[in-house]
């Protein structure tokens, strides 16, 4: 036998009858390209200016006040560099010792346990009149949502003009009128301020709610009714599971809305009387331009955006019921 087959003969069998690993195909150029544009590289390209702004506008100022909270930071001329030192929690420790920032955060507190809750109901209610309504259905929507495309000035403007010590709200009332006025009185001050951005801003919400109503197959209404259920049982059965996903939106933008109320107490009282309307956007703004303490004002709007989250993901958990 030749030596060539006896070495064959006396060779492993594994080494035999194992298959060879395959390499898998390089990609061309062009397939890794689209591989990390995605399916609709024209997509990507128009968001990319809408991303650029959010980075430019949002995130780079947003990264900046977190280092500012942080550090001992104050304005200075253009072309003056001074050093920024570490504080750690120092602005924290301050701002969280201040009661006029405590004061603050309780008036949030109040607006918010008043505008939320007055927003989903009123939202609800006014928003399934008007899918029932027959005739003048454009006329409705379109009377709603006029004061929320309406300047705050004008629409505060008309308000001082009911509220104030000799307005029409206090000559209707009468001996009936709070002493002090409505603007000038601690402890309905900022209630007020609720009810009107509450007004303010129905018609968007009733929007929101009548586009969900409007998806509400008409075949539940139906079967509910041939079972027996009322007008309230069906509301309760069929149209509230319906609403819910908006529900849930509406409760979580009046939260965002919440946090950034700013105009309505700076126009109508300045955060009087004697901080009762003061919020803390507001206070940012007297902390960081007017007295010159941005390091404060940002730890107050850190303090504000970790505050808004939990309320929001807590309101989550309770509206959509996730787990």
């Amino acid at each position: 036998m030749a030596r060539s087959d006896v070495q064959a003969s006396t060779a492993s069998p594994s080494a035999a009858t194992a298959p060879r690993t395959a390499r898998p195909p390089r990609r061309a150029p062009q397939q890794r390209l689209q591989h990390w544009l995605g399916e609709n590289p024209l997509g990507l390209l128009l968001s990319t200016p809408y991303v650029a702004f959010v980075v430019v506008i949002f995130l780079i100022p947003f990264g900046y006040g977190i280092w500012m909270a942080f550090h001992d930071f104050y304005f200075t001329a253009p072309g003056v560099e001074v050093p920024h030192p570490f504080v750690g929690f120092d602005n924290f420790a301050a701002v969280l010792d201040d009661p006029v920032v405590r004061q603050s955060f309780l008036n949030l507190l109040v607006f918010l346990v008043i505008n939320v809750p007055l927003t989903v109901v009123l939202g609800l209610l006014l928003s399934s009149g008007l899918d029932a309504v027959v005739h003048w259905k454009g006329f409705f929507r379109v009377s709603y949502y006029i004061p929320y495309v309406t300047a705050s000035v004008a629409t505060i403007a008309v308000w001082i003009f009911l509220f104030n010590g000799n307005g029409v709200v206090n000559n209707l009332l009468g001996s009936l009128a709070p002493e002090p006025s409505w603007l000038a009185n601690p402890a309905l001050i900022m209630p007020l301020i609720a009810v009107y951005v509450t007004w303010k801003n129905l018609g968007f919400y009733i929007l929101l709610y009548l586009a969900a109503l409007q998806n509400v197959p008409a075949e539940l209404h139906e079967a509910a009714q041939l079972d027996g259920a009322g007008r309230w049982q069906r509301f309760r059965s069929v149209t509230l599971p319906a609403v819910r996903p908006v529900t849930s939106l509406v409760v979580l933008l009046s939260i965002i809305t919440t946090g950034q109320i700013f105009t309505e107490p700076y126009l109508l009282t300045g955060g009087g009387p004697n901080g009762a309307s003061m919020t803390p956007a507001l206070l940012m703004y007297q902390k960081g331009i007017q007295q010159g303490q941005p390091d404060i004002a940002a730890a107050i709007g850190l303090i504000l955006v970790v505050g808004v989250m939990v309320v929001s993901l807590v309101s989550r958990r309770i509206t959509e019921g996730s787990k």
